[in-house]
């Protein structure tokens, strides 16, 4: 969630610093500070807020020094104020940090004892004073950091820098994410490679564990039991450019209007056009034989396995089952041997989902894991990897990294079918074919034919308190999808309903100020969706329609507001449907002026349970 940043060079620090916390925005964040070496001796500079704060402190109390850490902080122990913000320390050492110390209290209380003085509520606070005590011992840096490490319990990613030692930054990962970028003759550090691009594109990332003590001219990793180790460096594929907003209002709005190009990118890597058919990579285990898969993700991520799990037991006929990752592996299910776990993060740095994947693995199961990031946690650990493509997602609400998903997903069923013998090959050319066809339709979503309908439609949404999403079968998912970005970035209530379960308790919801969305493409389910609109109607509900020109002339007697989208296979009618809901939600933030690209409350990456 939080964002470390730090660099070890020539050049002044804090301008490098707060320009690669903005690549980091996109997290989540209440509060921001840097930190630097000059002369020898800490000094930093902090602010509640966005980074303009931190900005304007720096412009009127400029940091020097060439070295140091900045951090952007989401608020977890004590308020979202100055006094809470990172960096934390002493005059002997500073500390930003990514995560949670759960054995914070016992170590505060500990500390205090012996004398040491806090000024914070964060639970960081007791890292640095361990840090400092140590120091006061007549330990060397090195040997502080050692021990200190060894005391604490919890999730995180830590960087420190120490008075009197300009030629030194230490780093250290335990669950949460954490990046060493190699320079000429610099040295940086940084959540993930995202934060340190474009100062360099030469990154070895920490495994879970280690810690790393760096110099300008290079670093020295440690393991867990302090045995030293090499971790390879990578070259990243991320650019500056890779960053920018364009044209664009908003990097919502940007990353919408890339859906044609990461979907054909996902079908250009995983179709072969001229025999209409998936081409999935050798895999370590057979997907003939599987008794069994388990899917688990959290937010949008949960939501697209949800669909893979419609698409893998009804063309692959392979028993699946989904769990939110933040209580899967609590409910501690038994799993069959040699299943497959599959799971889904746009990060792959996803706490709950991490911890999910090594349960698999502690059950005995082959895991796969379908993420953005191929240098991620998930993706490193997986026994294969399934990449979506998508490119850096800025915006804290998914859009694009979710209809990746849904690709790699679609196309892995219809290999699994294969693999099965559920799915002949008239049937897969017939279903590639359907989502060979998708890219052009997306793009059509995205014309401003189409983008003006779902814009009359958001007026009506922006005046409502309560809004239902209703769909059926591989739908319902996306009216759960539609919900989530209607109450991430418009803060109106919504919630996702499969229609058919609408009168079992929700109806009671429904009259003439409520909206009810129905993701509604013809197909097999559309008639019975057709009935269930016809209820909410009965009850005076503005029931609002998402389908094709069939679905949509034989439900005009009840809608009143209609979305004609381009007909299409019912197998990829989620992909197409969930870009209709996520530009809906863009086009209801936008009239209630809410922070679209950095909604409150929100992080992107949640590195903590």
């Amino acid at each position: 969630m939080c964002g470390i940043v730090g660099m070890l060079g020539d050049r002044p620090a804090a301008p490098l610093i707060l320009e690669a916390l903005g690549r980091l925005e996109y997290r989540g964040y209440d509060s921001a500070g840097i930190a630097t070496l000059d002369g020898g001796r800490i000094d930093r500079r902090r602010a509640e807020g966005k980074l303009g704060n931190l900005a304007s402190v720096l412009t009127r109390l400029p940091l020097a020094g060439d070295v140091g850490i900045g951090h952007t902080r989401w608020a977890t122990h004590g308020a979202p104020t100055e006094g809470n913000a990172h960096p934390h320390g002493t005059a002997r050492v500073s500390v930003v940090h990514n995560g949670i110390i759960e054995n914070h209290a016992a170590l505060r209380a500990e500390l205090e004892a012996a004398g040491q003085e806090f000024s914070t509520e964060t639970d960081t606070e007791c890292v640095a004073q361990l840090l400092d005590l140590y120091l006061q011992q007549g330990m060397s840096p090195e040997k502080a950091a050692g021990a200190a490490l060894a005391r604490l319990e919890g999730a995180y990613a830590l960087a420190l820098i120490f008075a009197g030692h300009p030629d030194l930054m230490i780093g250290a990962r335990h669950g949460a994410p954490l990046a060493i970028g190699f320079g000429e003759r610099e040295m940086f550090i940084g959540s993930d490679a995202l934060a340190l691009a474009p100062l360099t594109r030469r990154i070895a990332y920490l495994d879970d564990g280690d810690w790393a003590v760096i110099r300008r001219d290079g670093a020295i990793f440690y393991d867990r039991h302090g045995a030293r180790v090499e971790r390879a460096i990578r070259e990243t594929r991320l650019t500056g450019a890779a960053i920018g907003r364009g044209n664009y209002r908003h990097f919502m709005e940007k990353e919408l209007h890339e859906h044609p190009v990461v979907i054909g990118d996902v079908l250009s890597r995983m179709i072969d056009p001229a025999s209409r058919s998936v081409m999935l990579w050798d895999l370590p285990f057979d997907l003939a034989t599987l008794p069994r898969a388990t899917i688990s993700a959290c937010g949008s991520a949960f939501y697209a396995g949800l669909v893979g799990r419609v698409w893998l037991e009804t063309i692959a006929r392979l028993p699946t089952d989904a769990d939110v990752a933040s209580e899967f592996r609590y409910r501690a299910p038994p799993l069959p041997s040699e299943g497959l776990g599959l799971l889904v993060s746009q990060s792959g740095e996803t706490a709950d989902t991490l911890a999910a994947l090594r349960y698999m693995q502690d059950e005995g199961q082959h895991v796969l894991s379908v993420v953005n990031v191929p240098e991620s946690s998930m993706a490193r650990e997986s026994d294969a990897v399934l990449e979506t493509l998508a490119g850096p997602e800025i915006g804290v609400a998914s859009t694009k990294a979710f209809t990746a998903q849904l690709t790699v997903l679609a196309c892995f069923a219809l290999a699994a079918g294969r693999a099965r013998g559920t799915l002949d090959a008239a049937r897969e050319a017939l279903l590639t074919q359907a989502l060979m066809e998708v890219p052009g339709q997306a793009a059509e979503i995205l014309s401003e034919e189409t983008t003006a309908a779902i814009g009359r439609v958001a007026e009506r949404i922006a005046e409502a308190r309560d809004v239902l999403y209703l769909g059926r079968g591989s739908c319902f998912p996306v009216a759960l999808e539609g919900a989530l970005k209607l109450k991430e970035i418009s803060y109106i209530h919504a919630e996702g309903y499969a229609a058919g379960e609408m009168k079992h308790g929700p109806i009671a919801l429904i009259d003439r100020h409520v909206p009810v969305v129905a993701i509604a493409p013809s197909g097999p389910l559309f008639e019975k969706t057709a009935s269930n609109l016809q209820e909410a109607a009965a009850r005076g509900g503005q029931v609002i329609v998402f389908s094709d020109a069939a679905g949509a002339e034989k439900l005009k007697g009840i809608a009143a507001a209609t979305v004609v989208l381009p007909t299409c296979d019912p197998f990829v009618a989620p992909i197409l449907h969930t870009i209709a809901v996520q530009m809906l939600a863009y086009r209801v933030a936008l009239l209630k002026g809410t922070d679209v690209d950095q909604p409150r409350n929100l992080a992107k990456s949640v590195t903590v349970e």
